[in-house]
């Protein structure tokens, strides 16, 4: 298993030359030093689609290098592109991650015949644990959890990243899939539930800002805590709501901003919050107990 715990779906700082190195180590340190169990970088939330390949292997070097074996680093290679993500993941593993996160195929998309083919492709071109990520509200390809349990029968795919929002499904999932098969929830206003049908962790947005707090809830119900591991999710739930108010990674980004975070602009097709929303975000952010 690559991590119990929190992971964080890692922004990326950018500057007008690029990828701003400094910063980005601030993060990484940032997180180490609150109790983040791993760390994805070039995912989502770190708008890897808007990155060239030289800016994300960049990315990936600096992080593996800063991080040095202290925790899990995790990079995005995923791709529409069986052979792009081929060759991503292979250059990644040459980079020296622990693990990659692998989206489904988007907009060509696939059945679940071409599923199966692109995730077995990329499975035997790397040596390195693989996490599927199913997020059909972003790729609108579901991974059927028969079809999990068939791809969890590939040695080096290992783990599941689970955004369908569907705990039904989620359950499912478990039910079939092996004991070292690792479910990682990819939506923090559930992360308690999908830990409740036998979870390991979480791949988080929230836990940019909320590093602690992201790996105290999962730890605790880990260890027993439940009603520890209950507060601190409905505690955490209306900022959570917050930073999805619009397309991820638009809230967090501001709200680092707005923290004191030096991460840069977002990058275009991305735009700033509408106002009304933004309005939200700060008033959420006051209430959770940051100063902005």
């Amino acid at each position: 298993m690559l991590f119990k715990g929190s992971a964080v779906a890692l922004v990326t700082p950018f500057d007008e030359n690029g990828i701003n190195f400094e910063v980005l180590g601030q993060l990484v340190e940032y997180h180490i030093e609150n109790k983040t169990d791993a760390l994805v970088v070039c995912g989502t939330t770190g708008e890897a689609t808007t990155m060239s390949d030289e800016e994300q292997f960049a990315t990936i070097k600096y992080v593996v290098e800063k991080v040095n074996k202290r925790i899990p680093v995790i990079a995005g290679t995923g791709s529409n592109n069986t052979k792009h993500s081929i060759y991503l993941s292979q250059e990644a593993e040459k980079l020296g991650v622990d693990g990659l996160l692998v989206i489904t195929p988007y907009y060509n998309k696939a059945n679940q015949k071409g599923l199966k083919l692109h995730f077995e492709a990329i499975a035997n071109s790397v040596k390195l644990p693989i996490i599927l990520y199913n997020v059909p509200g972003r790729t609108s390809m579901n991974i059927k959890p028969s079809m999990v349990a068939e791809l969890a029968k590939i040695d080096n795919i290992v783990a599941v990243k689970e955004a369908s929002g569907d705990l039904a499904q989620v359950a499912e999932v478990a039910r079939l899939v092996p004991d070292d098969f690792a479910i990682y929830s990819g939506n923090d206003d559930s992360i308690l539930q999908l830990l409740s049908v036998g979870g390991s962790g979480v791949i988080s947005v929230v836990a940019n800002i909320c590093p602690r707090e992201t790996h105290d809830l999962v730890h605790k119900f880990l260890e027993g805590d439940i009603e520890g591991a209950r507060k601190l999710q409905l505690g955490m739930k209306p900022l959570i709501d917050s930073l999805f108010i619009e397309v991820n990674p638009i809230p967090v980004k501001t709200a680092m901003r707005l923290l004191g975070f030096n991460v840069g602009d977002l990058r275009l097709p991305l735009a700033d919050m509408d106002e009304k929303n933004l309005e939200v975000l700060k008033q959420e952010l006051t209430n959770f107990g940051f100063k902005l």
